[in-house]
Formats: structure tokens, C-alpha cells, sequence
């Protein structure tokens, strides 16, 4: 099961990885992906470990962006895999059986390969400019998810694709238009004053 609506968590100046994903879980949100970058395993694996209680807790899952070892450890529902990690095929040799894992995509043939490489969702982006990621693939954009939408279901492609990359409320029912299986948000629901009323406005569309 791959959830239409997925978090990835932040870090701000005035907020944690954990603040990000205790207001997450608290808003709705039942898919959680940590995403930590540059810093070592055992700082991610003390992350991961607080976040898998917190997702517990909620009954949420948990996914660890490009840490296969720890979300071996610490139980994690999943795993996602950016373009320059370890290959889908390497990551399934560490992480339990059942591990979901995911890719990320910035074109169709990033796409076709996470499919060949045995993904089992595609996390296809930038939909625009966001402040959460550094080293940004070119944007998507609206046109870009029609086209490559358009040819996966030409080719009989299925795979669940989720957009990510500063989506904001207003528009992801455009986007789920394009045949998109769901959004990853982060940005829109922390930044959000009632975040709660923000994830239940986005499922309702997503549903």
C-alpha cells in the first residue's frame, strides 16, 4: 500500500527533523519519510529510532531516505533511494523482504529504470522550485507530469508515481489530473498555520 499523501520531514532554523514529523503525525499524515542528509549512520540510526516511536505511536509509517542499513534496523516500513544512492537491486539485499523501497525520477527513463531496477513507487520531481533540497533537478513542471504520465500509461506502465518538489495546496488537483498516484509534502504542512485542516483538505482531494 502506497499512500497518496506522503511527508518528508525538515529541518529548520527553528525546527527538527522530529518537530517536523511530531506536527506531521499529529495533522493526519500517515506516511513518514525521514530524510536526513550529511551527517553519519549512527546520527541517522538515533534518529530513525526516536522517529520509528513517534510513527509507532500513530500507527504510521516510517521511511528512511538513503540509510538502507538502518532502516534494516530500526524496522522501517520502507526505504526511498535518490538517483545518485545505491541501486534499488544493491538496497534489497540488506533491508528486510517485505521492505517497500522507492526511487526517486526526474525523467521518463529515470522512471523506466527505477521500474526495471523492481521499485515499488517512483517519487518524480521537482513540480517547482523548493527551498528543501539543494543540488535541484530541473523542474518537472505541470506539462512534464502530463507528458510522462501520458507515455507510462502508452507503455502500460502502472507503477505508483508521487509528486514532490514545493507543492502547495492549490495545486495538486491539477496534478492528480495528470494520473499521479499521490504528493510528497513538506514545506506546505509545517509552514501551515492549521496543519491539521490542511491534510484533511489534501486528502480530501487525493481520495
Amino acid at each position: 500500500m502506497i499512500d497518496k499523501l506522503q511527508f518528508i520531514s525538515n529541518q529548520t532554523n527553528g525546527l527538527s527533523h522530529l518537530e517536523s514529523i511530531q506536527i506531521a503525525l499529529d495533522a493526519g499524515c500517515r506516511w513518514i519519510q525521514l530524510r536526513i542528509k550529511d551527517q553519519p549512520d549512527e546520527y541517522v540510526l538515533e534518529k530513525a529510532n526516536e522517529a520509528k516511536l513517534l510513527c509507532d505511536e500513530y500507527q504510521a509509517k516510517l521511511i528512511i531516505n538513503d540509510f538502507p542499513h538502518v532502516a534494516k534496523e530500526v524496522g522501517a516500513y520502507g526505504l526511498h533511494l535518490g538517483l545518485s544512492d545505491m541501486s534499488i537491486s544493491e538496497a534489497r539485499k540488506i533491508v528486510a523482504p517485505d521492505t517497500i523501497i522507492g526511487g526517486t525520477a526526474n525523467t521518463l527513463e529515470n522512471i523506466l529504470d527505477r521500474i526495471k531496477e523492481g521499485a515499488d513507487y517512483v517519487g518524480l520531481g521537482p513540480f517547482q522550485y523548493t527551498s528543501t533540497k539543494q543540488n535541484l533537478s530541473p523542474i518537472v513542471g505541470l506539462e512534464g507530469y502530463q507528458a510522462i504520465m501520458y507515455t507510462l500509461r502508452q507503455l502500460g506502465q502502472s507503477i505508483p508515481v508521487i509528486a514532490i518538489g514545493g507543492i502547495t495546496l492549490p495545486d495538486i488537483a491539477e496534478i492528480t489530473e495528470t494520473g499521479i498516484h499521490g504528493v510528497a509534502i513538506s514545506g506546505s504542512i509545517i509552514r501551515s498555520e492549521n496543519p491539521k485542516s490542511l491534510v484533511s483538505l489534501i486528502n480530501q482531494i487525493l481520495c
